[in-house]
């Protein structure tokens, strides 16, 4: 037998498939160990064949299979080949997402426990041997027991009676289980009619995908569990996605309370046994449920009767390393295959995606109202420009600090949004205006407070704060801006009763960094939680009835096109955690910029009106969803090198563009957004480009291969800085 191989070395000069001759045991989709030049590598194995067109004295033999079962299914193998081709990247690299890194890599194996029982008929026991007869007692007393248990307890007598035959040792495979601690009761809901309404349609349309537009607490949630409970019903599998780590946990809570062992849950936060394990379970079939970020769309499970991106507007869905894919792409090529439905849901869903559903091509379904109507929360804008000019130099207006009081009087809870994390942004020299920068990227760094430190919060490089300007020697540093950490302090002065949690990078760094703090908050251990876009999503806390989101006009003025969309996106979201449940909620939304229309559409929850406006402003101008954006990004460690590759890649570029003008909106060279990252330079061409244009060629030009410099190009980037 012959077996095609894909050697596990991501690299074009190697990226085809070799011959190998195999036994009987080797399957598609099985990782083997092959001899690969003058050493030893690890291959994929594609396909198998009955004969070669190579030579039989020319081909070598497969070392060993790595697998009893293949890692891989076919149709994982299959995916795997469109996403080679579609993002242009070597086959390696296109199967590695389909395994655990930790497993790949050979740095992580099953779990083995020897349990201990007594035999069936036991030998005499000399009466004065009392630790072997302490440990037959126990054995009657509690049955079987982990051998190590035994050993600690009895120590060299265990061995005595296995050798004598009294016990009986049974070597198993214990699964590593994440989240042991995590306690979930099945709540069970009668669906509203506008759920079994919204139920009937995902699994009666003809269309393939489904978008699922509810305000936040219309109940999508219980939708999604009753899709994937039909799914199982009829003996099939479940993908269920969702954006961030921190939403993970408490999905996989529902999800465990409802069906049990039958879930597992794939994402980075795992530990590499617990990640292997569960990937395992799903493999084996011992699991019917993934449960996860970004990555868990690549669940070896087969037979897929429902698959469900939850807030699917949000850009981590999109991979920023290679193969840089886009999360639905790959679910809907996995829905295509297993003829299952693809389950999208959003309170604010993308632009791009609305417009689809729109104009028939996704099937539409609106959910306007909140679960048993209740009201979405008031939302009170603020004009800080006037708060400034009281000379009040906190980061709350005197009207948040009321209703903030008015909350904690009433025993309720408040989340205080803002995407800023640290304590000061930005350190200034007040002499001469030097902004302090990490050495290997250029960006400002910003100071955290707790560790007493300037962070660079693309590198993670950490620095002593300054006693003085190292340009001009002066001493008047200003520490610029606010983030969570000084929220926090401020919060801490005005009222020093309450009980205060942080919720944002550097707080959810542990294993259970999420879960901890969201579980901390849910049991009313504190009064208000203060974070980042984490606390923005899919969290439901009864008690919550004030919202304050201290900067909103963050994000709205970025040089990117979709930074109204985001801005709109993240109000409305953070605005959503208010008032679920009895109490009416209420919303404070800070603002240098009362006016602006984006702001004014997400105070009144008008999605079909920011849509209205956007999709006008882009067809005017211009932007995706009528073209396409793509960047062609290169980076290399030394500026004359990356520069040089920058030019060699440009020159091929503008053949493509002067023989396809018509077809390009914009095309230009330029340095990043941001200059360098990690001591590496950035440059990047951009393109605007219609549907005619030649992508195909763009690719190919972007595949010139540097010595020291990383070529890559990106289809409408989540991230233009």
């Amino acid at each position: 037998m012959i077996a095609e191989v894909i050697v596990d070395i991501a690299h074009s000069d190697v990226d085809k498939i070799f011959d190998y001759v195999c036994g009987e045991n080797v399957k598609a989709g099985m990782r083997v160990a092959v001899p690969f030049g003058r050493s030893t590598a690890t291959g994929f194995v594609i396909r198998v064949k009955e004969t070669s067109a190579y030579p039989a004295e020319k081909l070598r033999k497969i070392y060993r299979a790595e697998d009893d079962v293949p890692a891989i299914n076919a149709e994982c193998l299959s995916l795997a080949e469109k996403i080679s081709a579609r993002y242009r990247c070597p086959m390696a690299l296109s199967l590695r997402l389909f395994l655990p890194a930790e497993m790949r890599k050979g740095q992580v194996s099953k779990n083995f426990r020897e349990f201990a029982r007594l035999s069936g008929e036991l030998p005499a026991i000399d009466p004065r041997a009392r630790a072997q007869l302490s440990c037959i007692a126990y054995l009657e007393e509690h049955g079987e027991t982990a051998l190590s248990e035994l050993r600690e307890k009895f120590s060299s007598a265990v061995n005595a009676l296995i050798k004598k035959g009294a016990l009986t040792v049974e070597k198993r495979r214990m699964m590593r289980v994440p989240y042991k601690s995590m306690e979930g009761e099945e709540e069970h809901h009668v669906l509203t009619p506008a759920q079994q309404a919204a139920v009937d349609t995902v699994r009666t349309t003809d269309r393939v995908v489904s978008l699922i537009h509810g305000v936040t607490g219309s109940g999508k949630t219980e939708i999604y569990l009753t899709l994937i409970a039909a799914a199982l019903k009829e003996g099939k599998t479940a993908i269920f996605l969702v954006p961030e780590i921190s939403l993970t946990p408490q999905m996989f809570s529902k999800l465990r309370a409802r069906f049990g062992a039958e879930v597992a849950i794939l994402h980075s936060g795992l530990s590499a046994g617990e990640k292997f394990d569960e990937w395992e379970r799903l493999r084996l079939g011992e699991a019917k449920i993934a449960v996860g970020a970004r990555s868990a769309v690549f669940a070896p499970i087969e037979n897929i009767g429902c698959i469900v991106i939850d807030e699917e507007h949000d850009g981590s869905y999109s991979s920023e390393s290679a193969p840089r894919y886009n999360t639905f792409d790959i679910a809907y090529l996995r829905a295509k295959y297993n003829r299952c439905k693809l389950v999208l849901g959003s309170a604010t869903p993308a632009v791009e995606t609305y417009r689809r559903a729109e104009r028939g091509e996704f099937a539409l379904i609106t959910l306007p109202d909140r679960i048993n109507a209740r009201p979405m929360p008031k939302v009170n804008i603020v004009d800080m420009r006037r708060e400034v000019r009281r000379g009040n130099a906190t980061p709350f207006s005197s009207a948040l600090r009321e209703k903030l009081k008015a909350c904690l009087d009433g025993g309720n809870q408040t989340i205080l949004f803002l995407n800023r994390r640290g304590y000061a942004q930005t350190v200034m020299c007040r002499d001469c205006g030097n902004v302090v920068k990490c050495k290997s990227c250029d960006v400002a760094l910003t100071y955290h407070s707790d560790e007493d430190c300037l962070k660079c919060h693309y590198c993670g490089a950490k620095y002593k704060p300054l006693p003085a300007c190292p340009v001009c020697g002066g001493t008047h540093i200003h520490y610029m801006g606010t983030g969570t950490q000084r929220v926090v302090g401020e919060l801490k002065k005005l009222f020093p009763a309450a009980r205060i949690l942080r919720m944002d990078v550097d707080t959810t760094s542990g294993k259970e960094g999420h879960y901890k703090i969201l579980k901390q908050f849910a049991d009313r251990k504190a009064d208000i939680l203060v974070g980042t876009q984490m606390v923005a999503k899919g969290h439901d806390f009864p008690f919550v009835t004030l919202v304050g989101i201290l900067d909103a006009d963050m994000s709205l003025h970025f040089p990117d096109y979709r930074s109204g969309e985001r801005t709109f996106q993240l109000i409305t979201q953070v605005a959503g955690r208010s008032g679920r449940a009895g109490a009416e909620g209420e919303v404070v939304l800070q603002t240098y910029d009362p006016e602006n229309y984006i702001l004014r559409f997400a105070a009144d929850y008008d999605y079909r009106g920011f849509y209205r406006h956007e999709i006008g402003m882009r067809e005017a101008m211009m932007y995706p969803p009528f073209v396409k954006v793509v960047r062609v990004m290169v980076t290399g460690e030394d500026d004359k090198e990356t520069l040089a590759a920058l030019r060699t890649v440009y020159e091929k570029l503008q053949k493509i563009y002067a023989a396809h003008e018509e077809d390009f909106l914009f095309f230009n060279r330029m340095h990043s957004p941001i200059k360098r990252i990690r001591d590496k330079f950035r440059y990047q061409v951009l393109m605007r480009m219609t549907e005619n244009a030649p992508l195909r060629e763009v690719y190919a030009a972007a595949e010139e291969k540097f010595k020291n410099v990383l070529v890559y190009v990106e289809e409408n980037p989540s991230n233009l800085s």
